[in-house]
């Protein structure tokens, strides 16, 4: 139970982070992106996750990784779109939009590895 606890923790700062990357370009919260918080977005919930399957059952694990893959997708799609309106001229970044591909990147990779392994059926190899 302390591990599901600590796991999901874990996740939700590690989301925390990826949201922080993605909304701190455009202004949106007044932080100045250091290292440590690229690095604790990747980290803690690939951490948290481990964490979380550990402790939980068989049956749940399909689950839990269908949830997080569904909010890393959701983080990538939150990039993608600040990528596209910071093109379009239509939102003007206030700083780099390098923390915006790199969210793209590891939240499309990680997000799309899961919903693809969610959707394979026991029968496939």
């Amino acid at each position: 139970m302390i591990l599901l606890a600590t796991g999901t923790l874990f996740i939700a700062l590690g989301l925390f982070a990826g949201v922080t990357l993605v909304v701190a370009p455009f202004g949106l919260v007044p932080v100045e992106l250091g290292f440590t918080i690229w690095l604790l977005f990747p980290t803690l919930t690939s951490v948290g996750y481990a964490l979380a399957i550990v402790s939980a059952g068989v049956a749940h694990i399909k689950g839990l990784t269908l949830m997080l893959s569904c909010l890393f997708l959701l983080l990538a799609l939150a990039s993608a779109t600040g990528l596209v309106l910071s093109a379009a001229a239509v939102m003007h970044p206030v700083a780099s939009t390098l923390s915006l591909w790199f969210v793209l990147a590891v939240a499309g990779v990680l997000g799309s590895i899961g919903a693809a392994s969610y959707s394979r059926s026991q029968g496939q190899a």
